[in-house]
């Protein structure tokens, strides 16, 4: 039975910026990336391609020893150009210069009728070895899901409410057919309930209003309403032993291509934003592409930084970076690096605070006006201060500042009490920007998940 679930916590950044819904043409970028980094939980990264070896868009190029059977594939053919290293020779990225005409591997193809009929082992045979696989993100911990597990139901957040969040309406426009065909995969995986979640008071996708077999239910409110943590949060919660899985609607539809059209298909549609672009708008690519192409001579200057996602839980790639793997935006803010005279409590109306104190006169704006804003973070970390302010942003019931203290002091017992196995990173992204202590409370809450994963 569809619910609706209206939340009065959070809050909504309002950035400049916001790409235009125009869908603009560009000459591909050159290269294209697969980056370990992008899969949490992935702890022995092997590379199955060196130097100079030649690839098709669904070619296995590296693998995680502790799961060997998941692959994850190139994006487009080509022929590898680099493979990066880090400290210890930790695998960063693997560079693919990309072919004018793309080739794909051929994988086996079906119809729906086809797909109602096969067996759970047949589709996930060819989903482990296409790429696709690491769509799947299991609950608790956000990791890559292992092949081998049931989980109790999946959930698919159909809306984002990230700062300058593209929108899903434009992005996946027309793909009705693919997306009921990853449905219908994906219910061969669990017993429970398929979730479609969307923003109650936005226009239904006729995407998702057209699927089948799924319980579609509507969330009002601020971000982040459309985190899908918070939406599993409020329509069945995660104990102990349950174990759920999460998946993308771009991740649905990819897994509709694979076995409608029987090839990995990494295109999609990403938005260009932030207040430093010229022209905000959206481009058709593939995924890992590399960004310089996109925002080369597009930006009002030069001294930025360049996200790979939103502001909130993004990576900063510099201009030579690539997209990451599930990011559909690509946002440019200033970089904040230069003294603030008087810092904080010079009066503005230009600048934003949630408890509307910094600048002394922000409280004047209203709460739909865009700001500009740049990365410089106002202070230094400092002792813990507990203000309430993080329970205001977190619309869950759950204690954020005890949690977060439980996981400082390791004090396993109370994390899992506290409500850890609900959690990961971007569900406390605005408590981290709203922290007066300047905390890096994301990287917190991934400590205290790996210690509750490994310990």
């Amino acid at each position: 039975m569809s619910k609706s679930v209206k939340l009065k916590k959070g809050f909504t950044i309002n950035l400049a910026g916001k790409a235009k819904q125009h869908l603009a043409e560009i000459s591909q970028p050159e290269t294209f990336a697969v980056k370990p980094t992008d899969f949490v939980g992935m702890q022995r990264p092997k590379a199955m391609v060196n130097v100079g070896d030649n690839v098709k868009a669904g070619t296995p190029v590296l693998f995680d020893k502790k799961q060997e059977n998941v692959f994850y594939t190139a994006p487009v053919s080509g022929e590898i150009v680099e493979i990066k290293r880090g400290d210890k020779r930790k695998l960063l990225e693997i560079v693919i210069l990309a072919d004018k005409e793309i080739e794909y591997e051929a994988f086996q193809t079906y119809n729906v009728s086809d797909l109602a009929k096969a067996g759970r082992e047949e589709l996930q045979a060819q989903m482990l070895k296409s790429g696709v696989w690491p769509n799947i993100i299991q609950r608790p911990y956000g990791i890559v899901a292992r092949p081998e597990d049931t989980p109790r139901d999946i959930f698919i957040s159909g809306f984002d409410s990230h700062p300058l969040a593209p929108d899903y309406n434009f992005i996946f426009k027309g793909e009705e057919k693919n997306f009921q065909a990853g449905i219908e995969v994906l219910k061969k995986f669990t017993p429970g309930t398929i979730h479609v979640n969307i923003a109650g008071k936005a226009e239904v996708n006729p995407v998702y209003s057209a699927a089948e077999t799924v319980q579609i239910n509507k969330f009002y409110g601020k971000h982040p309403a459309g985190n899908v943590g918070v939406q599993i949060h409020h329509l069945a919660p995660i104990n102990k032993n349950d174990l759920v899985w999460t998946i993308n609607p771009y991740g649905v539809i990819q897994l509709g291509r694979l076995f409608l059209e029987g090839r990995y298909d990494a295109r999609k549609i990403i938005a260009l934003a932030g207040s430093e672009v010229k022209n905000p708008q959206y481009y058709q690519t593939y995924s890992g592409a590399g960004i310089k192409r996109f925002v080369q001579d597009n930006l009002v200057n030069n001294h930025v930084r360049y996200i790979s996602g939103n502001v909130l839980t993004g990576e900063n790639v510099g201009e030579q970076g690539h997209l990451g793997y599930y990011d559909h935006l690509i946002t440019v803010i200033p970089e904040g690096d230069k003294p603030e005279f008087f810092g904080w409590i010079l009066p503005s109306f230009k600048k934003l605070s949630f408890s509307r104190a910094i600048g002394l006169l922000s409280f004047l704006n209203s709460p739909k006006k865009e700001y500009v804003i740049d990365t410089n973070t106002k202070g230094e970390p400092r002792a813990f201060v507990q203000t309430g302010v993080f329970e205001q942003v977190t619309p869950m019931d759950i204690y954020p500042t005890h949690l977060i203290k439980s996981i400082l002091a390791e004090d396993f017992d109370e994390m899992e009490a506290l409500g850890i196995y609900e959690v990961i990173e971007e569900d406390f992204a605005l408590c981290e920007f709203v922290d007066v202590s300047k905390h890096n409370i994301q990287a917190i809450v991934r400590d205290g998940l790996n210690l509750m994963q490994y310990s």
